[in-house]
Parts: structure tokens; C-alpha cells; sequence
């Protein structure tokens, strides 16, 4: 009994994706490696010196990156992440 509903859930699933998935997924992958991409850029040009250019604008996220450092580092295999006080 187990093994035909795990199979008919495996069957459902494969549907679901070839239905609402697969037809996104090549514009999904390009809009994450446009991410990336860009996410190397700023890295290449700060270690180069030049100036973060939306450096001004990012203050705004600050808040919102804060209270998100916590599941990041951790997601990232880090117990800790900087000195005492700043996230654990």
C-alpha cells in the first residue's frame, strides 16, 4: 500500500513539474546566473578599489540583511558568525 502511494505521489510530482516547472526553468536559471553575475562584478571592482556604485542606495536593505545574517550563516555550515554580540 505504501509503496503504490509513494509511487503514485512520485507520479504526481513529475507531472507538477513538467507542467508548471519545466517551462520556467531556462529563465529562472538565466535570471540567477544574471544575479551572479552581477554579485562578481561588485565583488571584482571593490577588490580593484573602485567605489560600490549603488553603495548609497543599499543603506535602505541594511535592516533586512541584518535579520537575515543569522540563517545565512548558518545555511553556510557556521555555528558562530562574527565577534560576540553581533549575531549568535
Amino acid at each position: 500500500m505504501r509503496g503504490r502511494l509513494a509511487s503514485a505521489w512520485r507520479k504526481l510530482e513529475a507531472g507538477h513539474d513538467a507542467l508548471f516547472t519545466a517551462r520556467w526553468r531556462q529563465g529562472l536559471r538565466g535570471q540567477a546566473r544574471r544575479e551572479q553575475d552581477t554579485l562578481r562584478a561588485l565583488v571584482l571592482l571593490d577588490s580593484l578599489g573602485v567605489d560600490n556604485p549603488v553603495a548609497y542606495e543599499t543603506l535602505d536593505v541594511i535592516p533586512y540583511l541584518v535579520a537575515d545574517v543569522h540563517e545565512w550563516h548558518r545555511r553556510m555550515g557556521r555555528e558562530s558568525f562574527g565577534d560576540p554580540g553581533v549575531c549568535c
